[in-house]
């Protein structure tokens, strides 16, 4: 039970120490306590675990104009961010992990403008049928965080000209562009400023939870720690994994998101996996590779993994996704048999 609220506003705009605070915010949560963490990056693409830069942006487009590329701990996709745009992090203990409630924060907060709100699909905010928001989550230890953003005014040009959306993903939400289907809350509010909608956040949180934030400042937390995360989310390595050479690659999009399997295999036995995804559920792809590696390259071999770890699986949406991914890799070996019989 939330007995505590915090409240901290970040200072700089910097994306990789932004994300370094919201990690060390989340490993040194106290007991019975949330903490809403509000924050801003400029120029900034953003994207999710599981996702591969050169996918999803123009990257040395990006660069050259000089933005900068982070990518953030939790599932989901690519968003572009500004100075237009407010980023809000609930850190909760996982026990009290409660999106419905988490959301309604926010929901308050934007609608004390007079603006309408809805959910949509696997993770949006909606105002009149135009998203504003889009939210992910990440879990971790006993703690964990619900993160997204909120577009006020922001740079909607930067956003299609740099961000590759998946055409299938927008056909399959009906709209022919990034632009027709996001919408700046200032557009329905002319009133309503980046700095106002974090006074709101603020309120909203209080309201929410049932008790008068105390405030925090990043001066207050361990700077060699966020040091040590903010280089680790700098790094190359970090943003720019290393690729498999791969012999085998399919990609198929799924009410869940889209998913690009690549292995490397070598002598019938598969050396490395990887799997990019748009999916809120990180944690499970980064199994699947996992499962995937020293295994062999039959059917009837990928499939009993497969098999093995549905079993053990009690999420059965978990286990519906994964089930795909099994039936994707199955039938796109099937198919490349066929052909080469």
């Amino acid at each position: 039970m939330i007995r505590r609220t915090a409240c901290l506003v970040a200072r700089g705009v910097d994306p990789y120490r932004n994300l370094a605070i919201e990690k060390h915010l989340m490993d040194t949560l106290p007991e019975d306590t949330a903490i809403l963490y509000l924050w801003q990056n400029q120029h900034t693409i953003v994207i999710g675990r599981n996702q591969n830069p050169r996918a999803e942006l123009r990257v040395e487009e990006f660069l050259r104009s000089g933005g900068r590329i982070a990518r953030r701990l939790s599932g989901g996709g690519a968003v572009y961010h500004d100075l237009g745009n407010l980023n809000f992090t609930f850190v909760v203990p996982k026990a009290d992990f409660d999106i419905p409630r988490q959301l309604s924060a926010v929901a308050l907060a934007v609608s004390a403008f007079g603006v309408k709100v809805q959910a949509s699909g696997r993770n949006d905010l909606h105002a009149q049928g135009r998203k504003f928001s889009g939210n992910a989550f990440y879990k971790a230890g006993a703690a964990a965080y619900h993160h997204g953003t909120l577009l006020v005014a922001s740079d909607t040009d930067s956003m299609a000209r740099f961000l590759t959306v998946d055409e299938k993903k927008l056909e399959g939400r009906g709209v022919p562009s990034v632009p027709a289907r996001v919408v700046n809350l200032c557009q329905l509010c002319p009133s309503l400023t980046v700095d106002a909608l974090q006074n709101a956040m603020c309120a909203a949180f209080a309201r929410v939870y049932g008790a008068q934030p105390a405030w925090l400042d990043e001066r207050m937390l361990d700077q060699a720690s966020l040091a040590r995360w903010t280089e680790w989310f700098s790094s190359e390595d970090w943003l720019f994994p290393d690729e498999p050479d791969a012999t085998f690659d399919v990609s198929e999009r799924f009410p869940w998101g889209g998913v690009t399997v690549r292995l490397a295999v070598e002598g019938g036995v598969i050396q490395r996996a990887r799997m990019y995804t748009d999916a809120m559920e990180a944690a499970l792809f980064t199994r699947m590779e996992q499962m995937l590696e020293r295994t062999p390259f039959l059917i009837s071999a990928i499939a009993g993994r497969f098999d093995q770890r549905l079993s053990e699986m009690t999420d059965p949406r978990l286990a519906q996704m994964a089930g795909d991914v099994c039936t994707l890799i199955c039938g796109c070996i099937r198919d490349q048999n066929r052909r080469q019989a």
